[in-house]
């Protein structure tokens, strides 16, 4: 396969036999760009934000990037589905674990897995994730504190940019 060169490109018609049902019963892909009208940073605790890219309430899926802004902690938290992640800036670590993820790494959690998200980078850390089901939040004692699922994200979205008077953006459903 050869790369086009620049200024080479062209829409290219592609065969599709089920093209008018597409169109009919199809749901459109969305794009949501990178400022703060399009999806804003949302407060997360004192030290950390989160930027949502997608919500998906049939499957329970959210996407989003976590902001931890400085050196800190998010709280112990077990899955109950799983989760994709992917460092973009920073490093974080787990205290249950020996590794380090760094710009680049992939993280794959499974349902069922409990630890506590540590970054001792000066600047922080950004993770983009995606996540299926809920995440149950626990004290320093195993309390259970919360549990947040797609609706619990969904209002954290909806009710910021109520109180901001940010319009919701409609390309965060999919």
């Amino acid at each position: 396969m050869k790369a086009p060169e620049s200024g080479d490109f062209k829409i290219v018609d592609v065969p599709e036999p089920f093209k008018e049902l597409i169109q009919r019963r199809g749901v459109e892909g969305s794009y949501v760009g990178d400022n703060d009208v399009e999806s804003p940073w949302v407060p997360f605790g004192e030290n950390a934000a989160i930027r949502y890219l997608a919500f998906d309430v049939r499957n329970n899926w959210v996407g989003n990037v976590l902001w931890v802004k400085s050196p800190g902690v998010v709280s112990t938290h077990k899955h109950r589905g799983q989760v994709l992640m992917l460092c973009l800036e920073g490093s974080f670590r787990y205290l249950e674990y020996d590794w380090v993820a760094y710009p680049g790494a992939f993280i794959h959690e499974m349902p069922g897995e409990a630890h506590t998200l540590v970054t001792d980078d000066p600047n922080g850390v950004k993770l983009f994730g995606w996540m299926q089901g809920a995440n149950e939040f626990y004290d320093e004692e195993g309390n259970l504190i919360d549990t947040v699922d797609v609706w619990w994200f969904l209002d954290h979205y909806e009710s910021y940019c109520e109180e901001q008077g940010i319009p919701v953006n409609k390309q965060l459903y999919i």
